[in-house]
């Protein structure tokens, strides 16, 4: 066989054995993600948006002509399980790019995976700061890492509340334990006085011991990172025992979503929490999506949503711009991205010590009679933030 027909048909071994799983009309991608377990609430919430999405692009032609199918893999938000639908994926689907998961530490296990067989994979949600600091390069990472996630709320905090002391209550999780870390090293930055930093296990039924603590200490600012029913009865337990503070914050997560208003009932009124989105911004396509999303299921996606609704979209946009659908070049593609999506701007960049990281301006929510309104900046604001807030003797 002469040399240059033989690299020809190489060539298309290759294209061929990363075929993600496509037919002559359609291209199937399986999507890891918790819908069973302690984080099955935000895997629903973007199970629903990549379906969102799926139907959208393929109503306007797919990607390349090609319908785009959609099939969920249930980790259970364990990180083994991940790692397991990584390598399925991976070795015995061929796919040669993988999205989803919701949490960090099953986000991390992909990761590893994807690096280690050099295959391209999206992180849509995970933020521990750790996943894009490794020097992989095939990790790519649309939303901003947990050190970031409270650039909004800090700015609101020095510009707006000026707290002289902090309370600081965290999950043990990745996140929860990157977050407490980013609000620790914000405190010195403010001369803010941290004067509890205390931890606790997910599903923890009774926060009342440390909350004691923290009435003892009389913080100016309560600063917590937290799941949604954790947040919600962190609320609760402090209206409870009235504990007062200048502010009652949250690093995002389950303070940003409907559920913990729904769960902490008139306990969740005036709470502030970082956030990575609102239904509210003007990105193009946000509203109408939130919308669309509100139509079908009765209130408005939380940020976890919109990423994912948006990871879909890069994909779509990667796929198209990519000479051949192989990891190696699907993994060229995503280094040149710079798209607008509902979610924001899209750019995966080296600084800071992070790699292929997107960069971009987070928000902060406050609940406002009974709903979550953008407060800050006050550039994307829908409501004027209310502060200071009443003591909970001066609240019907």
């Amino acid at each position: 066989m002469k040399r240059p027909v033989f690299v020809l048909m190489l060539c298309l071994l290759i294209v061929l054995s990363y075929g993600l799983a496509i037919a002559d009309d359609t291209v199937v991608f399986g999507i890891p993600l918790p819908l069973t377990g302690s984080k099955a609430k935000f895997g629903e919430i973007e199970k629903r948006s990549y379906q969102i999405a799926a139907e959208e692009i393929n109503a306007s032609g797919g990607i390349k002509g090609k319908k785009v199918v959609l099939e969920f893999e249930d980790s259970q938000g364990k990180p083994e399980i991940s790692r397991a639908i990584a390598e399925k994926l991976i070795d015995v689907k061929k796919q040669p790019v993988l999205f989803g998961e919701y949490s960090s530490s099953c986000s991390k296990a992909i990761a590893a995976v994807a690096e280690e067989r050099k295959v391209p994979y999206l992180v849509v949600t995970g933020a521990a700061d750790n996943i894009t600091q490794q020097n992989y390069r095939y990790v790519f990472r649309m939303n901003p890492t947990a050190s970031y996630y409270t650039s909004g709320l800090r700015s609101f905090l020095r510009e707006v509340v000026k707290p002289k002391t902090v309370a600081i209550i965290y999950e043990s999780s990745d996140f929860g334990t990157k977050g407490a870390e980013g609000m620790v090293k914000e405190a010195k930055r403010l001369g803010m006085k941290v004067v509890l930093k205390e931890k606790y296990e997910a599903g923890a039924v009774d926060f009342k011991p440390i909350l004691s603590k923290v009435k003892a200490k009389r913080p100016d600012l309560i600063y917590m990172v937290s799941y949604v029913m954790d947040a919600a009865l962190l609320m609760r337990q402090i209206k409870e025992l009235r504990i007062d503070a200048k502010l009652f914050a949250g690093g995002a997560a389950g303070f940003a979503i409907p559920e913990f208003i729904e769960n902490a009932k008139d306990a969740a009124e005036y709470v502030v929490t970082a956030t990575l989105w609102s239904p509210q911004v003007a990105y193009p396509g946000a509203k109408e999506f939130a919308e669309k999303y509100r139509s079908r299921y009765g209130k408005y996606p939380s940020y976890h949503g919109a990423e994912a609704y948006s990871a879909l979209y890069v994909i779509k946009d990667v796929l198209e711009r990519a000479s051949a659908w192989t990891p190696e070049e699907i993994r060229k593609a995503m280094k040149e991205t710079n798209l607008m999506t509902a979610f924001g701007p899209v750019k995966f960049e080296d600084r800071e010590g992070y790699q292929n990281q997107n960069f971009m301006d987070t928000l902060v929510l406050q609940v406002i009679n009974g709903k979550h309104e953008t407060i800050w900046p006050l550039k994307y604001a829908s409501k004027k933030y209310v502060f200071p807030i009443p003591r909970w003797r001066d609240r019907r």
